[in-house]
């Protein structure tokens, strides 16, 4: 009895198991081959594939005219593409119309309606769909509790801080349960302080829900912070594809590491074995791989007083240091070349200006790239 009873579970955890990961691969977002052209000289995109899978965070990364908004555009159907294959919950869409897509949008403006009230706004896509009144108001209700905005719902939205319309246009755009929700740098008009909050309750919203959000920003301590996956685009190309740390610490080209705020690249001119010749000296890498730069990342960096003679250990004088609380970030000189070190506070003393110290790295934290 107790091995039937156990079989049954087992069989009922695969068909569970089956279940989810059927549903993830229905809802997940795959694009082939996607062209886009602007004019005969631009070029959007330029033979984009990549895969979202259901219920991630996932950013799309890169410095302005990389390609991002269109490729979001084009996920919304506001623009089409000039080649390639669009699918969303496994059904194609390449030439599906904005309105019958599972998706929705927040825009970097809102786009709200400042001359009707919070609820009218929620309410706006509802009606369009024809949802009856009934229960068009118990899901604005619903909506509007959600994200803690229920004794604002009769308020016009030209009355609301900049904060509070930020949680209106999610609002807006949630109320309808799309699969997919677009967002299209929505933080980057708030000040520091409230962008870093919205952050946070945007990644609990997601998270809460378990929706796929997919997130356009050329921010990359906001990817970095929010994301599942991040794709890095230059050109219209994507770059690298990976999870932030990945990203971060493992960059797949020079642009990639420049990108994500790597100073530290430098030509390898020599190798023998895992010996690599470098304007900084000779430095020892674990397995630096074939590429040609070498990168150093600044907080994998250590600063000893005085000259201390070893593997790794380059002297150097500090040039500039910028005390920032619970870090400090130094711009150290080797020669005729600079080097940038992010040093934690740990309560030690921390080299001056004009201080002669000792760089130390790890074998194992040095590694080459491609340009």
């Amino acid at each position: 009895m107790n091995d039937t009873l156990i079989a049954d579970a087992a069989d009922a955890q695969v068909r569970r198991t089956a279940t989810v990961e059927s549903a993830r691969e229905a809802s997940a977002i795959q694009m082939q081959g996607l062209h886009k052209r602007f004019g005969r000289d631009t070029v959007a995109l330029d033979g984009v594939d990549l895969t979202i899978q259901a219920g991630e965070f996932f950013t799309l990364l890169g410095p302005s005219g990389c390609g991002k908004t269109t490729l979001l555009r084009i996920l919304a159907g506001l623009e089409e593409a000039d080649d390639g294959r669009l699918a969303i919950g496994g059904r194609d869409v390449t030439e599906v119309p904005p309105h019958r897509r599972s998706v929705n949008t927040v825009f970097q403006s809102y786009a709200l309606f400042p001359h009707l009230s919070v609820r009218e706004n929620l309410a706006f896509g509802l009606k369009m769909r024809g949802m009856p009144p009934e229960e068009r108001e118990a899901r604005v209700a619903k909506i509007a509790e959600f994200i803690q905005l229920g004794d604002l719902v009769d308020r016009r939205v030209d009355q609301l801080s900049g904060g509070q319309r930020q949680r209106i246009a999610l609002a807006r755009a949630l109320v309808c349960e799309p699969d997919v929700l677009l967002l299209d740098e929505p933080l980057s008009a708030l000040d520091a302080g409230l962008r870093s909050q919205l952050q946070v309750e945007l990644l609990r919203v997601q998270k809460r829900l378990g929706m796929t959000f997919v997130f356009v920003t050329h921010d990359q301590q906001e990817a970095m912070v929010m994301s599942d996956r991040i794709a890095v685009l230059n050109g219209g190309v994507i770059q690298q594809v990976g999870a932030p740390r990945e990203v971060y610490e493992h960059p797949a080209n020079a642009f990639v590491a420049r990108f994500m705020g790597h100073d530290n690249l430098y030509p390898v001119s020599a190798r023998s074995g895992n010996r690599l010749t470098t304007p900084l000296g000779e430095l020892i890498a674990e397995a630096p791989g074939e590429g040609g730069l070498l990168l150093i990342r600044p907080e994998t960096l250590d600063l000893l007083p005085g000259e201390v003679v070893g593997d790794n250990h380059l002297p150097a004088t500090v040039a500039e240091r910028l005390y920032r609380g619970s870090h400090a970030e130094y711009r150290l000189e080797i020669g005729e070349t600079t080097l940038q070190a992010t040093l934690n506070n740990r309560g030690r003393r921390l080299p001056e200006v004009g201080d002669r110290v000792t760089v130390t790295v790890a074998p194992e934290d040095l590694a080459t790239l491609s340009e």
